[in-house]
């Protein structure tokens, strides 16, 4: 989710039914043994590399296995999985950690691996960070656990008077926020992407989830995101739990841990199609191994505290050079689209050059973010006079079948667009963070892999070509769009949001 500073994203409170009948435990399960896959692992994660496939370590030290995580469920069992083998080091940064299902759970799992002496570093944003500090102060307590909270101007340890006075005197910095998404298991294996922490990011929430979109990384380049996560853990705006609450808030408390273990333990929170994927987890996990592409990759990142008047605005350029580059065909995927400056005169003079440019992005209906589509909506009919062929994803689309683990609970879930990826001449992709909009081009960080290679970036096409077939998203022409579709309200906040001077803040 993509925040700003008048608008939060929309928070949907998960009936507690769903957190009794059907939960994902995948991480909590897995990280006491309740259902246990420990017959077939290895000792740490370069011999599980070695046992499923026995020429990858010595691809590891020049190369980078790669994974696409489409679904929800495999890309939370990829995490669960890693978790429970990890036995040196885990290190996990993100934008949003909530203190639903997958939130709990996953903070179980890490504490569970700091049992075992695992050393595990948590870095997280401050700006949508609603965690109680209780909760936060005794995960930070274990003598195995850090935890950091990054540009902390909004929620952990500052007061109503203090955020008025970063909204007024330090608007640049208070607006500024961490939007990377990554998490590294013993310094050899990582995952980034759109995912952060939170139900609607792996398909269990019973009202609205994401169709979003991680890469599995093995090898080379996951030196280059411990640097990028060593770089923000040294940062000054990465503040220490003690350094931010007052003593007494941050003294252990023992029932606590019981909560958490109580709850992971219950037999009565599994759904029936969970059980199932993690009794099978190491035939999945091991097919996984299997269908790694093993190629050079380039990871992209932005430094701590990037502003819109950096000079070194990586990511971004980064991505320009690519596009810049295209000879034939740009195919995007982004759910808000909000061009910075000039960027709808470089995809037009791409367009001129004779390259086709297709961007699936979210509907009026689908979208978390109606700040966002307000400036999107703005700029719609100049992006179809530049040439670029639109498309809008369904609330509805038929894909949510195909990518959302069906439960009881979530089979309506309303669906929103929230991947980020692009190829570029059916040879060259991009996964990552990045939002087309001017938030991440210019004031957030945000990391991503850049990777020359056509049979993944063929497979990426695939994926995002399906995502814009007719049942999943809606082709937009000067004549139509979907606007209408939409409730009025949504109109008339759309509308009210088109009327202010924010652009930049999108």
């Amino acid at each position: 989710m993509q925040g700003s500073l008048i608008y939060a994203p929309e928070k949907f409170t998960v009936n507690r039914i769903w957190y009794r009948v059907t939960i994902i435990l995948t991480i909590g399960v897995l990280a006491f043994g309740s259902i246990s896959v420990r017959a077939q692992q290895a000792s740490t994660l370069l011999d599980w590399l070695s046992a499923y496939c026995p020429d990858c370590l010595s691809k590891s030290s020049r190369r980078t296995g790669v994974y696409v995580l489409e679904s929800g469920e495999n890309a939370l069992l990829a995490r669960a999985w890693l978790t429970e083998r990890a036995q040196a080091t885990i290190d996990v940064q993100y934008f949003i950690w909530e203190p639903d299902n997958i939130g709990i759970l996953a903070a179980e799992a890490l504490l569970a691996a700091a049992d075992r002496g695992v050393r595990v570093r948590v870095l997280v944003d401050d700006f949508l960070l609603e965690t109680e500090n209780r909760v936060l102060a005794n995960i930070d307590q274990h003598p195995n656990v850090e935890l950091r909270i990054y540009n902390p101007k909004h929620h952990v340890g500052v007061s109503v008077i203090e955020r008025f006075y970063y909204l007024i005197f330090d608007f640049t910095s208070f607006n500024q926020r961490m939007h990377d998404k990554v998490a590294i298991f013993d310094d050899h294996v990582s995952i980034t992407g759109g995912r952060n922490m939170a139900d609607e990011y792996f398909d269990y929430d019973s009202v609205y989830n994401f169709r979003d979109r991680d890469v599995l990384l093995a090898g080379a380049v996951t030196n280059k995101v411990k640097e990028n996560f060593d770089e923000f853990w040294s940062s000054s705006l990465a503040l220490s739990i003690d350094a931010l609450l007052e003593p007494s808030a941050t003294e252990r408390d023992e029932s606590f841990r019981r909560e958490l273990q109580a709850y992971a333990n219950n037999p009565s929170n599994f759904d029936p199609k969970v059980r199932e994927s993690i009794a099978d987890v190491s035939t999945r996990i091991q097919a996984v191994v299997g269908d790694m592409v093993w190629t050079d990759v380039e990871f992209i990142n932005d430094a701590p505290g990037k502003v819109s008047t950096s000079l070194d605005l990586k990511t971004y350029g980064r991505l320009v050079e690519e596009v810049s580059a295209a000879q034939r065909s740009i195919l995007i995927q982004t759910p808000y689209l909000i061009f910075p400056e000039d960027g709808i005169a470089l995809l037009a003079k791409k367009v001129d050059e004779g390259v086709r440019v297709r961007i699936v992005t979210n509907s009026m209906l689908s979208t978390d973010n109606p700040m966002a589509f307000s400036g999107y909506q703005q700029q719609r009919a100049s992006m179809i006079e530049a040439g670029i062929e639109l498309f809008e994803f369904r609330h509805d689309a038929s894909i949510r079948d195909e990518i959302i683990t069906k439960t009881p609970t979530n089979t309506h879930a309303t669906i929103s667009l929230h991947a980020k990826s692009m190829v570029v001449d059916g040879a060259r992709l991009f996964i990552g963070s990045f939002n087309l909009d001017p938030r991440s081009a210019q004031l957030n960080t945000e990391v991503g892999v850049l990777i020359e290679n056509p049979t993944l970036a063929k497979a990426l096409s695939r994926q995002i070509e399906k995502d814009m077939l007719p049942e999943n998203s809606w082709a937009i022409s000067q004549q139509f769009n979907p606007d209408h579709l939409a409730s009025w309200q949504k109109n008339v906040e759309i509308w009210f949001y088109g009327l202010l001077p924010i652009t930049s803040l999108l």
